[in-house]
């Protein structure tokens, strides 16, 4: 009888949980994904073109750096920000 509660009742139980779980890690990592393209997509429209004449290269260079020191930019999204500036 015991196993027979076992059986019917704990183990659909654990299955469910087991999904639940599941479902949710996936939709973190779609969730992650999703920002990850949309934050790709934001610098990929940056124009450093449209800088004014006020901002001088070494501002930029200098505001890029305190981003990268913060954390905020990672090495090569540094590296790719400042080949932009100085090749434009």
């Amino acid at each position: 009888m015991e196993k027979l509660i076992f059986f019917g009742l704990v183990i659909p139980i654990f299955l469910f949980v087991l999904y639940l779980g599941g479902t949710a890690i996936m939709s973190g990592f779609s969730a992650k994904e999703a920002n990850r393209k949309v934050k790709d997509d934001n610098e990929d429209n940056i124009s450093y073109d449209q800088l004014s004449d006020e901002q001088s290269l070494s501002d930029e260079l200098e505001k890029l750096n305190k981003l990268k020191d913060s954390g905020v930019l990672t090495q090569e999204e540094f590296e790719k920000a400042k080949n932009k500036l100085l090749n434009n």
